[in-house]
């Protein structure tokens, strides 16, 4: 059920302290930079750099603090019966473009087979949305359906259909299927082309949805599975391990206004058709055209009609492949920076719940935060050279000259904070995580020890080269450069050190003339800013080592030690339809015939 007045309240109290135990931390950075400043006097570009200090560190103790929320309860399900039969009628929907047809068709085949192994009499379709451009691709979209609804006994439960133009890309092809069937379906469940999801999760997000009559979507937290590099396993662990935490204390304070991460959720069809619609912005792209980054705005417009939006981070089961190496990640993330940028003209939208709008202006500043980190080490290295010469006799015809104390406590004191946001929320997981016997399905409580701190050493090598992947995205969205919708490159992310260097040459450039320049210019900073230019000037060796396949147990998740049921259902499914295929292609006219 919905929340009553004593919980609405709570819930405006733990957003208040966690805003406010920000703002602390922020004004907290603020104040030791002037006094550090204050040493020698302050000027403007102290004052400057103090600014820049303030937005930066309230950014980071804000998901300081929600990880702290997140370690202070524990997931828990909502009141529901979990065995209650199921009423209304699903589809699953995958919508495609340009993937690999037979390990997307394959996943939809094993969730079908892990729904069938529960016998569950829910009615439950699944729809292969296509927006595939690529001919070749989509006639072996058309041979491999066939061979689906073969396989799994489908006709009439297998549904597949490619679209002419794909406008408004994935939400436009949600919308496409709403409007054209959703009147045929109570519930649809909307995946990505590397979605995975156990058939008894796809059953309790029914069942979850069915209990609450104003729960318009429900979000369940994707771990990441099958990754192979050293970059995808740091990610894969990172989702594994942290992110239940954050996901936590995200679900706590967002209530009944979460979040909708475009895949691996559900949506009460009837909701979502009366609120969701997604009209293009006006203007030319990157900030006009169709909505890119859809999901937060429907989950907006969910929540402006009064229909709950929650998350849902007890459910297990639900499962994601992510890039396999920086340049991959770095081309998504080109794409996620343009939509959260593009929310700037959506955040005055009127009707909106005030936490929406804080949802968006929290989106717009993970993009932009990187150029407040920028803008102060580029003040930094300015400083010397703007600031006055010291002035060691003050005093009018005082004889001694006066040497103002050193302020290098408030330094190494404000150094020592800022690690600390970052550092110490996932020492206190991973402390955690050894207490409630979590740490065993990463190895054991050292093991999972050892791996917090391997990914800690490897997101600081990669931090400085994904600040300026992340710069360079903000850079072009506002220079008015569209990036489009690229194709996802799954399977094998191996990068040769020229294909690496190509994608971060002109990282190496700025990394080298960033160090020359705080050797000659302000040489006492040259120690400090080592940490984030040497990865810079190596990014290119770091791009293709990272890309490497990742051996040992280091950074291990529970899905490697003991694959999910619907992981080991998929790959026999894939194994087989390897070799079933590899004997003769099946009848490209089938899908037709099973589609009509």
């Amino acid at each position: 059920m919905s929340a009553g007045p004593k919980a609405r309240a709570g819930l405006i109290a733990l957003r208040g302290i966690a805003i406010a135990l920000s703002l602390v931390a922020g004004l907290g950075a603020f104040w030791l930079f002037l006094q550090f400043g204050d040493a020698d006097g302050l000027d403007a570009l102290d004052i400057l750099r103090a600014l820049l200090i303030l937005i930066s560190t309230l950014w980071l103790a804000w998901g300081a603090i929600q990880a702290l929320i997140g370690l202070t309860s524990f997931a828990r399900p909502p009141a529901y019966d979990p065995a209650a039969p199921i009423r209304g009628r699903t589809a699953v929907l995958m919508p495609v473009y340009n993937e690999d047809p037979l390990a997307t068709f394959s996943r939809v085949a094993a969730m079908d087979a892990s729904l069938a192994a529960i016998g569950d009499p829910a009615e439950i379709h699944f729809a292969i949305l296509s927006d595939t451009r690529n001919d070749t691709i989509a006639r072996r979209e058309l041979q491999l359906f066939a061979h689906l609804v073969e396989d799994r006994n489908g006709m009439g439960r297998f549904f597949y259909r490619r679209r002419e133009m794909n406008t408004g890309k994935k939400a436009g092809n949600i919308e496409d299927f709403i409007t054209r069937s959703g009147g045929a379906y109570d519930y649809a469940v909307i995946l990505d082309a590397d979605s995975l999801m156990e058939g008894e999760t796809i059953l309790q997000m029914i069942r979850r949805m069915e209990a609450e009559p104003r729960l318009g979507l429900l979000q369940t937290l994707p771990k990441v599975i099958r990754a192979r590099s050293r970059f995808g396993r740091a990610m894969q662990f990172s989702a594994s391990f942290f992110s239940p935490i954050f996901a936590r204390g995200l679900a706590m304070m967002q209530g009944e206004t979460g979040p909708f991460w475009g895949h691996n959720a559900i949506v009460r069809v009837r909701a979502f058709a009366e609120s969701c619609g997604l009209p293009p912005l006006r203007g030319r792209p990157p900030f006009g055209g169709h909505v890119m980054s859809h999901d937060y705005v429907e989950a907006a417009l969910l929540a402006r009609a009064r229909w709950i939006v929650r998350l849902d981070d007890d459910l297990g089961g639900s499962f994601e492949e992510g890039p396999e190496n920086i340049v991959d990640h770095a081309k998504r993330d080109r794409r996620w920076c343009q939509g959260n940028l593009q929310h700037s003209r959506i955040i005055g939208a009127p009707g909106l719940r005030a936490w929406s709008r804080f949802v968006f202006a929290q989106g717009i500043m993970a993009y932009i935060a990187p150029l407040f980190w920028l803008g102060f080490i580029l003040a930094s290295i300015a400083a010397p050279l703007l600031a006055p010469p010291p002035d060691y006799f003050p005093e009018p015809y005082w004889p001694f000259p006066y040497f103002p104390p050193s302020a290098a406590s408030k330094a190494i004191g404000l150094a020592i904070g800022i690690f600390g946001l970052l550092l110490l929320p996932k020492i206190l997981i991973a402390a955690r995580a050894s207490w409630t016997g979590r740490a065993k399905g990463f190895g054991g409580a050292g093991l999972a020890f050892l791996s917090t701190l391997g990914e800690l050493a490897f997101s600081s090598l990669t931090a400085p080269v994904l600040l300026m992947y992340a710069t360079r995205s903000v850079f072009q969205v506002l220079l008015g450069r569209d990036g489009g919708w690229p194709t996802n490159n799954r399977g094998d992310g191996t990068l040769s050190l020229s294909e690496s260097f190509a994608a971060a040459h002109w990282i190496v450039t700025i990394g080298l003339l960033g160090l020359i320049a705080t050797y000659l210019f302000a040489p006492g900073l040259l120690l400090w800013l080592l940490p984030v230019g040497l990865p810079m000037i190596f990014a290119p060796v770091l791009l293709s080592w990272s890309s490497r396949p990742s051996t040992g147990r280091l950074m291990g998740v529970p899905t490697e030690y003991s694959p999910a049921p619907v992981m080991l259902l998929h790959d026999k499914i894939f194994a087989d339809w390897t070799a079933a295929l590899e004997h003769g292609a099946p009848d490209a006219a089938a899908p037709e015939k099973a589609h009509a």
